[in-house]
């Protein structure tokens, strides 16, 4: 028989977050775009993302419609944060065009989030963005696939903070941690040490 969970934070009822997420506002629209793959992984960070923030949504799919339409969301400059050779680095809001951001982030594997620009032409065509300094991962579970590699709700937070500078997000990363020390402590910490210590 399934633990029942609870609806908002999709976590078994006695591992709920939601005391832990905060509910920030932030002038960038965030819209996180999840490979259908990743809604059921334990630490489906996007969620936590999404939860947190008030101008932010969660789209969950492989093909997107209604993407032209979402593209064109009047008042916002869209851009997706996405690493690579012709990423532009992020920084604070300022000067000139002050149409804040809609902040395209796609959630899964390097392969799938690829694989999500392959078959949405729209999202590939965008203005691609990307962080100029990377604080390392809290994420201790996954081993990073190159140095760099954040989860999702870490690239959303520190691109934010970055954007809206003083503000800071760091607040979304609570129940982000809860999860992990949850996880840890699950798993026993000799395990986690053996797995995914230093050495």
């Amino acid at each position: 028989m399934p633990r029942p969970r609870c609806e908002r934070c999709q976590r078994p009822l006695d591992h709920c977050l939601c005391a832990l997420i905060p509910s920030l506002d932030s002038r960038t629209r965030v819209v996180l775009l999840q490979h259908p793959s990743e809604t059921s992984h334990a630490l489906n960070t996007a969620r936590l993302a999404a939860l947190g923030l008030v101008n932010a949504e969660l789209r969950v799919g492989e093909v997107f419609e209604g993407l032209g339409e979402l593209l064109n969301t009047p008042g916002y400059r869209p851009v997706l944060l996405f690493p690579g050779d012709v990423a532009q680095v992020l920084t604070a809001y300022g000067d000139g065009d002050d149409r804040p951001l809609l902040l395209i982030v796609p959630d899964g594997t390097w392969r799938k989030a690829r694989k999500l620009l392959y078959l949405n032409p729209l999202l590939d065509a965008l203005p691609k963005v990307t962080l100029a300094q990377v604080t390392p991962s809290r994420y201790r579970l996954r081993k990073a696939p190159e140095p760099g590699a954040l989860s999702t709700v870490e690239a959303v937070v520190q691109a934010l903070n970055v954007l809206e500078q003083p503000a800071c997000f760091d607040a979304l990363l609570r129940p982000f941690e809860a999860l992990i020390e949850g996880q840890i402590r699950a798993m026993g910490v000799e395990t986690f040490e053996r797995n995914h210590g230093e050495g």
